[in-house]
């Protein structure tokens, strides 16, 4: 209650600026970033009145908040861009997309290729692109390349290969190509790509007829497969706008806290191809649309177009402002129907999907939250579980995997080798790991869990509370998952003195519980099998110089055992392409190992 007390002085002293906030949670982490025109408005709204769920849960987490005031909106907006990417808030809206868009690349070379490269780089050769459609720009190139020969090779050979004979390489490795050819063949090329394709294909127009006119029919047939080639790959598709320019046209949606937004890539007059985000929001439509757009252009995949079409809605003067580039909020005509095609797919979109995110959201965020009230604690956002693993005291070993709103975050999963206990020991198994876990969390200031999970009984549960309360003094809730004799989640064990917490066999907080528990299980057992494997073969050929893992495996192979091999005479091994002092050496370790066993 101390916490709501400082908010709501802190509240009383919020200035009348531009700025960003930055909201924390009990442990002092940043769990949102906002930006306001008006910072005292902004952040108060957060304070008062009703919310839907998702933005209450958010509310909920709040202990403290702090601010910064900016001169203007722009600089709001791009402090806002660098918070989020400084501090990678939970709530904010992070667009995760490592797609790279191919281009085609005419390269600068003295006898020049026509590529298709993922990488654009500082070297004087041409790019065009990019083409979200990856077909699309490999059949532009394929149709390229029938209308110029120039060299597909990366080096060059000493003969003539196969594209000279079908008429699409000069074949400068034999040929002496002038530079003025190539000139011509670039900047055709460079005129086509840039939306000139029309223009090219009227020229072969005119060289049909005037080559059909002079009886010359097999040039004339030429030209005519390359005007069809133009036309089955670049006019399929019916043209959206006449004046060639690259735009990309956003058109978003907003239903019960979350957004949709599509993307429309227009190349070269075209729609080819659209990309669609959702997520949920916390601002305003027209404010998380703008941090949409700056995220958005800041992946190196998404190269700015020479325009980009937006509804009336958002502040087309702070989107120019943010990005350099020409904003259109058309009114009429074919422009307001491509932002309002965009509007209406993300509308369906949201609609489509939303029934799965609710699902997805009953499993993960709601079942989070009943299993902290079914516990008498926060919230458990982020779950860190143990489980041991050995087999007959061979190789123990611990896992830890991490939950963050009730999904695995495996970049955060981690493995542990049994160090200080001999044998298989359970409970300081725990101990050690839980020490080294949480010594290190605290060493390099990681988050710590909301909710610690065992897969043990009492024992271990007792061992993990005794290191983090009386060594490293911390107070995180730590709860345990026993399981029945079917090796199934059968109970959770929490408080002090432990006792069962009652939870319902059906409901969606058991079943995270059993996901968990059999993840850490899993996780914990392939890390172990992979230990075990590699004990399992080790033998006494690997102590010997001369034997290495091809050599030992050709062993193995030939005599089947080690057994065998103390049997064998020289010759055996000789017969096996065994050089006769590494076969004196298996022989000599071999005995002198068979007599200690006596001994």
């Amino acid at each position: 209650m101390e916490s709501k007390k400082i908010i709501q002085e802190k509240l009383a002293l919020l200035p009348n600026q531009p700025g960003c906030y930055l909201m924390k949670d009990r442990q002092g982490t940043i769990i949102y970033v906002g930006k306001a025109k008006i910072l005292k408005n902004r952040v108060r709204s957060y304070f008062t009145g009703s919310h839907d769920g998702k933005t209450q849960a958010l509310v909920n987490e709040i202990e403290d908040f702090e601010y910064i005031i900016t001169s203007s909106n722009i600089e709001a907006l791009i402090l806002e861009m660098n918070l989020i990417k400084k501090h990678n808030p939970k709530y904010n809206v992070m667009l995760k997309d490592d797609k790279s868009y191919p281009f085609i690349k005419l390269t600068a070379e003295r006898h020049p290729r026509l590529i298709i490269t993922r990488k654009v780089k500082k070297d004087k050769g041409k790019y065009f692109g990019p083409y979200p459609n990856v077909f699309a720009a490999k059949e532009t190139k394929k149709l390229l390349d029938r209308l110029y020969p120039l060299r597909k090779c990366s080096t060059l050979p000493n003969r003539v290969c196969l594209y000279y004979h079908i008429g699409q390489c000069l074949a400068p490795c034999v040929n002496n190509i002038s530079e003025e050819t190539y000139k011509e063949m670039t900047d055709e090329i460079t005129k086509f790509l840039n939306g000139g394709y029309t223009e090219v294909k009227k020229q072969l127009t005119e060289k049909m007829m005037e080559a059909s006119e002079a009886l010359d029919f097999e040039r004339a047939k030429e030209y005519r497969d390359k005007i069809s080639a133009i036309e089955t790959t670049m006019e399929k598709q019916k043209m959206t706008m006449q004046d060639f320019v690259d735009r990309d046209v956003f058109g978003y949606a907003v239903d019960k806290g979350w957004m949709c937004v599509q993307v429309f890539f227009i190349r070269q007059g075209k729609l080819i191809e659209r990309d669609v985000s959702m997520f949920p929001f916390y601002d305003d439509p027209e404010e998380e649309m703008l941090t949409f757009l700056g995220q958005f252009y800041e992946k190196p995949n998404h190269f700015k177009p020479k325009e980009i079409l937006l509804s009336k809605e958002v502040d087309g003067e702070l989107a120019k402002e943010l990005l350099g580039v020409k904003i259109i909020q058309p009114a009429r005509g074919q422009k307001k129907e491509l932002v309002q095609l965009a509007t209406k797919n993300a509308t369906a979109a949201l609609k489509e999907k939303f029934y799965l995110i609710e699902r997805d959201e009953e499993r993960t965020i709601k079942a989070i939250e009943k299993l902290g009230q079914e516990m008498g604690i926060y919230p458990p956002y982020r779950i860190e579980a143990f489980d041991n693993s050995n087999i007959q005291g061979t190789n123990p070993v611990s896992a830890m995997v991490v939950f963050i709103n009730g999904k695995p975050d495996k970049k955060q999963y981690r493995k542990y080798k049994i160090k200080t206990v001999e044998g298989p020991d359970d409970y300081e198994s725990m101990r050690e790991v839980v020490r080294r876990r949480y010594s290190r969390v605290l060493k390099e200031n990681l988050p710590l869990p909301d909710l610690i999970l065992i897969d043990g009984g009492k024992g271990q549960i007792e061992a993990a509370k005794d290191i983090l309360q009386n060594e490293l003094n911390l107070e995180i809730p730590v709860a345990g998952l026993v399981k029945d004799d079917k090796h199934q989640t059968s109970n959770l064990l929490f408080g002090d003195p432990l006792e069962v917490v009652p939870l319902t066999r059906n409901s969606q907080e058991f079943y995270l519980l059993q996901r968990i528990q059999d993840e850490v299980h899993r996780f914990a057992i392939t890390f172990h099998r992979q230990l075990r494997g590699k004990t399992l073969f080790h033998s006494i050929l690997d102590d010997i110089p001369g034997v290495g893992e091809k050599r030992k495996r050709q062993l193995i192979k030939h005599f089947g055992s080690v057994r065998k091999m103390k049997e064998a005479a020289l010759e055996d091994f000789r017969a096996i392409g065994i050089p006769v002092h590494v076969a004196e050496t298996i022989m000599e370790t071999l005995k002198n190992e068979e007599e200690d066993a006596k001994e």
